[in-house]
């Protein structure tokens, strides 16, 4: 599946967003998804270039000095951002462009990008997505509380995106985020090249 327009999977901490867009690559290969930049110290087996693009503050804001990135945040005292000429060269080679990035930074690609199609995942309940945080085991109390309190923030931006996905059942969050995928396939803009060579034959 190649098509040119940019998707964006957005979704608070917790949610299982990473799991599907996996799940979605996996499914799909073709689907490109370029790496992001931040200032926060690489997890263990964590990779440069892989997982992230490992740079330091004095960095990371020269490059939005710049204006480098397509989109940027703060996010838990830490800076990510995804290159603007990363994606766009991706997309001009009518490659499937995913980013898996929070509302701020899909807000700033619709700006950038008014084709793009965003989908929000969404717990089930907040009581949910409070157990799924304390599951994971990643994080103290407090900083449970913060991304409580930033998933209430997130969530209040539903009505920004096109798509809404509630994430209880994961296989078919998966099958519902694929199907978004395959009509999106079929949007005048994904199509545009394939209608260019028709036109003539209609003429």
């Amino acid at each position: 599946m190649t098509f040119s327009c940019l998707f964006v999977v957005s979704g608070p901490s917790g949610v299982g967003k990473t799991s599907l867009v996996s799940a979605l690559t996996d499914k799909h290969p073709t689907i490109t998804c370029p790496v992001s930049y931040t200032t926060r110290p690489p997890r263990p087996g964590e990779q440069e270039g892989t997982d992230y693009h490992f740079v330091s503050l004095d960095q990371f804001e020269t490059m939005v000095t710049d204006n480098e990135f397509l989109e940027h945040a703060h996010v838990f005292g830490n800076q990510y951002g995804t290159s603007r000429r990363a994606v766009e060269q991706q997309l001009n080679h009518g490659e499937t462009v995913l980013l898996e990035i929070d509302w701020q930074g899909a807000a700033q690609a619709r700006r950038l990008f008014p084709d793009a199609i965003t989908v929000m995942i969404l717990p089930p309940s907040i009581q949910k997505l409070r157990l799924r945080l304390n599951h994971r085991q990643q994080d103290e109390n407090d900083e449970i509380e913060q991304r409580m309190l930033a998933a209430t923030r997130e969530l209040s931006h539903y009505a920004d995106f096109d798509y809404l996905i509630i994430n209880d059942n994961f296989d078919l969050a998966l099958q519902e985020l694929s199907s978004v995928l395959a009509a999106s396939s079929l949007r005048r803009c994904a199509q545009q090249e394939k209608i260019k060579r028709l036109l003539p034959e209609l003429n």
